[in-house]
């Protein structure tokens, strides 16, 4: 009967056509979305972030009779412990192949501050780290706007108050606005339920805890009168050493039905955006610290299209993909010296999170990060060589449901990303090259 098995078995996989290949294994099986990717210069310890979520601690082990070293009974011993929540999971592997490991007794972020909302209602989204000059580390995030910190009703936008810069300047042929309202006093203010971005930092680790840097208790990015923002990623040019984050004006939230909040008309707009970003160090009577600046105008990069997107795009990520010489483009001996252009790689996804449209999706601008950027609708799809409008998508060889929220490697080489998965979203990862402006996957 055993032979018999095995024989039936290895019939089978020769007679299945050959998309129907196993799901890529998950990286960790564990609730994990929205991730992002991290080494730490110092340790060398690679880091994933994700959005909050539940921990169930293992049972304490029963007690031990240490007269006859038995394990005593354990009728009255209660064998669930009490699920933990965290604002902001963390999980650390030696390589960004793993194996990673997830860090329940991490906790990075205690407080999103008193702008947000705390714990499992606050929602603290999509977390993005970077560190400075190899030591100090700076946090973003996304958190629901606590009651009381929203905009005024009917507000038109511009400058925000007290360093909170709101408005974007579009490059998209849109005629509709993306700029986003200023951001009121807490006395002005009406109940908000959207997510604005927060910024926290951190001196000792890259676990934290890290502290939010929020003047006068407000958020670092907040257009609300667009539907607040979320999906923040931070992004150090190499060619020029500044700093960035690129992130999505929310438009969903303000969204009248339908999938994800934005299928039933007036359609509402669901930019991605990019803003400079300094950080300064600052000395007060506790000492010295760090801030966070916005550097002029945010820049919107890309928008959602009805027919190719659906009711979003989100979750972006920058990638830089340096100039390459006619060598390294396998040109001849007498091409070597010519250079081709810098690129800049936008990552995003598109359609609604929880469907199988959900997909990674990417766009290219040469020579500027502002932009223009070209939808690659023609991206190797998990390097299977055929030609599809995802580079990652429900349905490819990796045999993921629902892939999305990808973060690449800085310098490229792997991207993570999370799937649909028994235990909710977990962390994927795949070998990544960038070749002219062409991504390729597997």
């Amino acid at each position: 009967m055993a032979a018999l098995v095995i024989a039936t078995y290895f019939l089978l996989t020769l007679l299945l056509p050959s998309h129907a290949t196993p799901v890529k294994a998950p990286l960790l099986s564990v609730n994990f979305p929205d991730p992002c990717i991290f080494q730490d210069a110092s340790s060398g310890t690679w880091y994933a972030f994700a959005t909050g979520g539940w921990w169930t601690p293992s049972p304490p082990p029963p007690p031990t009779d240490t007269t006859t070293n038995s394990t005593a009974a354990t009728t009255n011993v209660t064998a669930t412990a009490p699920a933990i929540y965290k604002n902001i999971q963390v999980a650390s592997a030696p390589h960004p192949k793993g194996p990673w490991t997830y860090l329940p007794s991490a906790d990075p972020l205690p407080s999103p501050g008193r702008w947000a909302v705390s714990g499992p209602e606050g929602q603290v989204w999509a977390p993005s780290v970077t560190q400075l000059n190899g030591s100090a580390y700076v946090l973003y995030y996304a958190a629901l706007v606590a009651p009381g910190y929203g905009s005024r009703d009917g507000d038109g936008g511009g400058e925000g108050n007290n360093g909170i810069n709101s408005t974007i300047t579009t490059t998209s042929t849109s005629s509709s606005s993306a700029s986003s309202s200023t951001l009121a006093p807490p006395s002005q203010l009406r109940l908000a339920r959207f997510h604005c971005i927060g910024a926290a930092t951190s001196t000792t680790s890259p676990l934290g805890p890290y502290t939010p840097l929020s003047p006068d208790d407000r958020p670092l990015i907040c257009p609300s009168g667009a539907g607040g923002a979320i999906d923040p990623a931070a992004f150090a040019d190499p060619a020029t050493g500044r700093h960035y984050v690129v992130y999505k004006v929310d438009g969903n939230a303000m969204g009248s039905g339908g999938e994800c909040n934005n299928g039933v008309a007036p359609f509402r707009r669901t930019p991605i955006v990019l803003q400079e970003i300094e950080v300064t160090t600052t000395t007060n009577a506790d000492g010295a610290g760090m801030g966070v600046r916005l550097v002029g105008d945010g820049v919107e990069l890309l928008d959602r299209d009805d027919e190719v997107d659906g009711p979003l795009v989100e979750a972006p990520d920058l990638l830089y993909s340096p100039p390459r010489t006619a060598e390294s483009r396998g040109g001849s001996d007498g091409e070597k010296g010519e250079r081709d252009t810098e690129r800049y790689v936008l990552f995003y996804s598109n359609h609604c999170w929880d469907g199988p449209g959900y997909s990674v999706n990417y766009a290219v601008a040469e020579g500027n990060i502002t932009g223009p950027y070209k939808r690659e609708a023609t991206a190797t799809a998990a390097g299977s060589g055929e030609k599809g409008g995802a580079l990652i998508g429900t349905g490819d060889e990796f045999n993921v449901t629902a892939p999305g929220g990808a973060a690449s490697v800085p310098g490229g080489g792997w991207i993570v990303f999370h799937g649909n998965c028994p235990q909710g979203r977990c962390l994927f990862g795949a070998e990544m090259e960038v070749v002219g402006g062409h991504v390729a996957v597997s």
